[in-house]
């Protein structure tokens, strides 16, 4: 997968290096290209925002070097800008965009972009009601996302169908050495040995952490009989 972001500050995502992300680069299956959009101003002063028209506070990032940068591009793919009115970024974003051959990325500072900037994206996206600095960190988030979830990337390609979000459901509780510390043990299917009654005990505790913390994401899921079964039984074991 070819990713390229468009950011003022490019040293930043030497950050990614330290994870999954960098181990991706090194096998050749990601590759990260960082373009500083200010290289594209058309001006002496190499400016890329400017007053907003009408007057109000802060700058507004220009279309014009954003514009250009993107024109250098051969194969810009889909093309995302943060905004709040975007999208909220979730699990099956990441897998959608893990299957695409290349993703650009507009990271955005100051008091935001130009309108006109936002048509030159085919997705605009948001992280949550909350406001950063600049695009930098939601972009690295979302590619950190993405890029675990290619083949190849994680060591164990069944960790990504395991974990929470990848099915609807938060990921059940787990438990690694030792068997028992100051007092708190392991449960004993865990260690039984039985892997069907292991399953079992999963898919229910999966379904517990999920009515428990995010209960939201039942009402969005559509459950098997099983799963409804256990669910009340569970809901039972909670009011006893």
């Amino acid at each position: 997968m070819k990713i390229n972001v468009l950011t003022l500050f490019p040293k930043m995502f030497n950050a990614l290096d330290e994870s999954l992300v960098g181990k991706a680069r090194e096998k050749g299956i990601v590759d990260l290209n960082t373009i500083d959009f200010r290289d594209f101003a058309e001006n002496k002063q190499n400016s890329v925002d400017d007053y907003p028209y009408g007057g109000g506070p802060g700058m507004v990032l220009q279309i014009q070097p954003l514009a250009s940068a993107l024109k250098s591009i051969e194969k810009p793919g889909k093309i995302i800008i943060m905004a709040p009115q975007g999208k909220t970024f979730n699990q099956a974003m990441a897998q959608s965009w893990s299957t695409e051959e290349n993703l650009t990325f507009i990271c955005g500072h100051y008091e935001g972009f130009d309108q006109r900037v936002y048509d030159l994206a085919t997705d605009t996206v948001s992280i949550g009601d909350f406001v950063l600095t600049g695009g930098e960190i939601p972009t690295m988030a979302m590619i950190d996302a993405t890029t675990r979830l290619i083949p190849g990337v994680l060591g164990n390609e069944t960790s990504a169908s395991d974990e929470s979000f990848s099915d609807g459901l938060l990921e059940y509780p787990q438990y690694s050495r030792p068997a028992e510390f100051e007092g708190k043990k392991v449960p004993d299917v865990l260690i039984s040995g039985n892997h069907q009654k292991i399953a079992e005990w999963r898919e229910k505790e999966s379904l517990r952490q999920t009515l428990v913390h995010r209960p939201d994401m039942l009402e969005q899921k559509e459950l098997t009989n099983e799963q409804k079964k256990i669910l009340r039984e569970i809901k039972r074991e909670m009011t006893e």
